[in-house]
């Protein structure tokens, strides 16, 4: 069975630095790789994996124009690769309408999967930062230092 845990986070100022670069790194990567793929189709008719836009990713890493992007996790770029992966799918199953570009006025997030974070005793690390990030646990049934999580999800909403 999975469970979620809804926290609020208190990030230190550095943290909050991280945490806004890796939210617009996620974003541009969404919204560029969604653009190639629109391209590629009407160009070459050819439908794209999950494969071809990862390697697109490293792709954009290794330009001079995106070279910023290796200032924050991978993680949290492949998820937003994996996710449009995943909308696609639903689009082309029609669950879903076509996947939409990312706006930096909405809600903003960004997933960390087991290799992009760490959480030993009740203390959240995430990848590329230096201290624990501060949350309030509002779940006085659960010990905080009990559970094994898969995934970490930060967000933020319009109005930060």
């Amino acid at each position: 069975m999975r469970t979620a845990y809804k926290c609020r986070a208190y990030p230190t100022p550095e943290q909050a630095g991280v945490l806004n670069r890796t939210f617009g790194c996620v974003r541009v990567v969404w919204n560029r790789t969604l653009a190639w793929r629109r391209a590629r189709y009407r160009t070459e008719q050819a439908k794209t994996g999950f494969v071809q836009a990862n390697a697109y990713l490293t792709a954009m890493k290794a330009t001079g124009e995106l070279a910023w992007l290796n200032e924050v996790s991978s993680v949290p770029l492949q998820q937003a690769i994996r996710h449009q992966q995943a909308a696609f799918a639903n689009f082309f199953a029609g669950r879903a309408r076509y996947p939409r570009y990312k706006s930096r006025t909405g809600r903003q997030s960004a997933e960390y999967t087991r290799s992009g974070f760490r959480y030993r005793d009740g203390r959240l690390f995430l990848a590329k930062t230096d201290a624990p990030l501060a949350f309030t646990w509002s779940w006085p049934d659960v010990d905080p230092a009990s559970i094994d999580p898969t995934t970490v999800t930060v967000s933020r909403d319009p109005c930060g």
